[in-house]
């Protein structure tokens, strides 16, 4: 799941009880649920977080921020070399 790193899927699974050597398609509809359930609750979910960054994206463009350009021209934004 899209923003959802290693040590937040711990979380999720240990508060819901299920084991760490299960695999997805294992998993029963109703744990699904309570997954999908739990991450809406008290995190973004994907769509959301994607609309976030990209309304940041274009809000920097917007107000000519240096990295606002870069994004623009489709350049490194964090000093990264641009030639060989």
């Amino acid at each position: 799941i899209y923003g959802i790193g290693p040590q937040k899927a711990i979380q999720v699974r240990y508060r819901l009880g299920i084991s760490g050597n299960i695999k997805m398609n294992e998993l029963t509809k109703y744990q699904i649920d309570q997954i999908s359930q739990m991450i809406g609750q008290d995190h973004v979910i994907h769509w959301e977080f994607k609309r976030g960054e990209r309304a940041d994206i274009e809000r920097l463009i917007s107000i000519s921020r240096y990295r606002g350009i870069r994004h623009q021209d489709g350049s490194p934004l964090r000093g990264q070399r641009t030639h060989t």
